[in-house]
């Protein structure tokens, strides 16, 4: 992962992935043109980064709006770094970063998860 990638801070219930590279050659031979692939409703790609996950409190927590040390709480995410998901297009969110494409996808926008160990 570059140095910049690492600078990067997801948010929440997100996962930033790297759209897999694919050779656009279907199961039986044909080559598909650029963007064929691509508009497909279905994509996967790799986990890059993952946020902290769901944000919680507790019914402890008084006077929530008052400045305290109190530190957030999160209920973690499946997703793991390095992880190959198969994920819904259309809850993803397409972005550029430094030239390269990458998709910033909510855990409810995924449908697998292949865990790569």
């Amino acid at each position: 992962m570059s140095k910049s990638i690492k600078s990067l801070i997801v948010i929440g219930d997100r996962v930033l992935v790297k759209p897999k590279i694919n050779n656009g050659k279907t199961d039986s031979g044909l080559y598909l043109p650029p963007g064929v692939k691509e508009k497909e409703k279905i994509q996967s790609g790799y986990v890059i980064k993952v946020g902290p996950g769901y944000a919680i409190s507790t019914e402890d927590d008084e006077e929530l709006w008052k400045a305290g040390d109190r530190k957030a709480r999160y209920i973690p995410l499946q997703a793991s770094e390095g992880d190959l998901a198969i994920f819904l297009l259309q809850h993803s969110h397409e972005i550029i970063y430094k030239n390269e494409k990458y998709f910033i996808v909510p855990q409810s926008g995924i449908l697998l998860l292949e865990r790569m160990v």
